[in-house]
């Protein structure tokens, strides 16, 4: 089994590795491109088609390593997978292209999460419909929108979601289970797919990026990311017999929860527009400390790797106590580390204030 999902990695690497380049060329010549301003990093006109190829290495290969495994056909979890991703991805390429207010991607946003939602029967995971729908929404949309928001430099969204699609493996390898074998065969077919996916396009991304992943590349990583969280927290909180332990996929995606919530705050406290970008961002407040993006990709590379080791490290110690004494300590880190850079200068652009 770690044989086939090692070649699931290593495929969807190689095929996206593959694909970019000729994305590249097709975003130059129909003129797919991010074009720079006064509230964006970069200086010249950049492809902005990475999320199509990443999508579309991810979505073949996990097709093909379905059609070739031995008692596995396409199930209604697998369809409604994808064609949540789907719909995120052409709301996304739709957005990058032409631009679109936030009702109708919000909308958007909320078909793919129910097409994911209503095919993989999480309907209920929490109890009645009308309390479960609102949380599950409220995670996805939340998430698709902190991993756009995080999309902001050459390199971060692309390397930390491939180190955190690790994480969510890590979390079936380390449980060694009959039980719930098709559960956590599921999600780490997925996982390793995908991570192989982004850290594919990678190269192209890093510092100084050849391309970048576009709302339809962020959104979809935050799609991803999302619905796994909701699938490995259900299996740990199956396998432990406990409810904390979906207190698990918060841990492993906490920076991207920090990231929002530290801009979301300092914006309404500073009378300035929470919805609109800039470059006020913990990645780029590292970024002025450091003054280098290749090694704030690193640094933020780093705390989410090790994110990802204390929460494995939580969930094979089977520990309810432990686990909520993590909790505290990473949400304590995050409120010094928030402070500490608050008091670093940013840019503050002029889409952001208030007329």
């Amino acid at each position: 089994m770690i044989y086939n999902y090692l070649i699931a990695f290593l495929a969807s690497f190689f095929l996206v590795s593959f694909l970019t380049p000729l994305i590249i060329k097709l975003a130059f010549k129909i003129g797919f491109l991010d074009n720079p301003n006064y509230r964006k990093v970069h200086k010249k006109a950049t492809p902005v088609l990475g999320g199509l190829g990443v999508f579309l290495g991810f979505s073949l290969m996990l097709i093909f390593d379905i059609s070739i495994s031995k008692g596995e056909l396409f199930n209604r979890n697998i369809l409604g997978f994808i064609l949540g991703a789907l719909i995120i991805v052409i709301v996304g390429m739709i957005d990058d292209r032409f631009g679109m207010k936030p009702k109708p991607k919000l909308l958007g946003q909320l078909f793919a999460c129910m097409a994911f939602i209503y095919f993989n029967n999480l309907m209920t995971i929490f109890g009645p419909i009308y309390f479960t729908l609102p949380i599950l929404i409220f995670w996805m949309i939340g998430l698709m929108n902190a991993f756009n928001f995080l999309d902001n430099m050459d390199g971060i969204l692309s390397g930390m979601a491939g180190i955190l699609a690790l994480g969510f493996y890590g979390i079936t390898f380390v449980s060694k289970t009959q039980m719930m074998m098709n559960q956590a065969h599921f999600i780490a077919l997925l996982s390793l797919t995908f991570s192989g996916a982004v850290l594919g396009f990678l190269p192209y991304n890093f510092n100084p990026a050849k391309i970048f992943l576009g709302d339809s590349g962020s959104m979809f990583i935050g799609y991803f990311l999302g619905s796994m969280g909701i699938l490995s927290g259900r299996f740990a909180s199956l396998r432990m017999n406990s409810n904390l332990f979906y207190l698990l996929p918060v841990l492993l995606l906490s920076y991207a929860i920090f990231d929002i919530s530290l801009v979301s705050y300092t914006r309404k406290r500073d009378g300035r527009k929470v919805t609109e970008g800039g470059k006020d961002h913990s990645t780029h407040r590292i970024g002025n400390a450091i003054e280098s993006t290749k090694l704030t990709a690193i640094f933020i590379y780093i705390i989410n790797a090790i994110i990802v080791l204390i929460t494995i490290l939580v969930y094979q110690a089977k520990s309810v106590p432990l686990l909520l004494a993590i909790t505290l300590t990473f949400i304590l880190f995050f409120l010094f580390f928030g402070k500490k850079l608050n008091e670093i200068p940013v840019i503050i652009t002029k889409n952001q204030l208030k007329k």
